[in-house]
């Protein structure tokens, strides 16, 4: 069994900041890679960050780079995200995963949270 559940959303003002947390089912967790997505308002779903099980390995879009941070505490079994400079177009429902793959070009999941709201007003 996998569960992820999403926290931390909410409104904020941009050029800000704000830490969303994902909580991860079981020990077993924190052997699986895991990563953020998101999906704005008329638009499909993007992959933001991805973090390998150790946490020593990180990738990002490049919209993002430089502003978020993915880290992980395995002994919580918590996945976090880091977000800074905060602009209105990183407003988006943000949704945590676990199993991430590449090909192709592109990431793909496994596992899914349920998505928590972030919103950045102008």
């Amino acid at each position: 069994q996998v569960q992820l559940v999403e926290s931390g959303g909410g409104l904020v003002q941009a050029g800000g900041s704000l830490r969303l947390s994902c909580a991860t089912s079981g020990r077993i967790s924190s052997r699986r890679s895991m990563a953020w997505f998101r999906q704005a308002p008329g638009k499909e779903r993007e992959f933001v960050a991805t973090i390998n099980w150790s946490g020593g390995s990180t990738d990002y879009a490049d919209s993002v780079k430089g502003r978020f941070t993915i880290s992980r505490d395995n002994a919580k079994n918590t996945v976090y995200l880091q977000m800074m400079s905060l602009k209105p177009e990183d407003t988006a429902v943000y949704y945590c995963a676990a199993n991430i793959e590449y090909y192709s070009g592109s990431y793909s999941a496994g596992y899914w949270g349920q998505g928590t709201q972030v919103t950045v007003s102008s």
